[in-house]
């Protein structure tokens, strides 16, 4: 799988299947996509290689929660769970190339929840922080 950010200036692989994926609904992930949260694949960080724009990927790390990146360039979310220093990485969905037949299997973080969100009825578990 490929993926890269709005603007093309990083560029990655992920050399393995996902894992797992999940829908992340804390503050933290709202505020960094300026939606409802994160849809991520879980992958091993071993298999997530930088084709271009290194220089460019910039983090950031929350008082609470893992580190996540993004594109220093365009702001594109790219990464979380604390890449690149944690075993498993969150790749962001939004940014794959292709879409891939991955079906979120969780919600996480669902006492997060904003007063205007509903979450759908997808029959996934929910999670009030993250995956037990």
């Amino acid at each position: 799988m490929t993926g890269q950010c709005l603007c093309g200036a990083v560029r990655f692989a992920v050399d393995e299947p996902f894992v797992s994926s999940s829908i992340c609904h804390c503050t933290n992930c709202k505020q960094i996509s300026g939606g409802a949260g994160t849809v991520s694949g879980r992958a091993r960080t071993t298999a997530i290689r930088l084709l271009a724009g290194e220089e460019q990927v910039r983090t950031f790390q929350p008082a609470e929660g893992t580190a996540k990146s993004f594109c220093g360039v365009c702001g594109s979310n790219l990464f979380g769970a604390g890449w690149p220093d944690s075993e498993w990485t969150s790749v962001r969905l939004s940014a794959l190339d292709e879409p891939v037949d991955v079906r979120p299997d969780a919600h996480t973080f669902v006492r997060s929840l904003a007063p205007w969100e509903t979450l759908p009825e997808d029959g996934l578990p929910r999670h009030h922080g993250p995956r037990t």
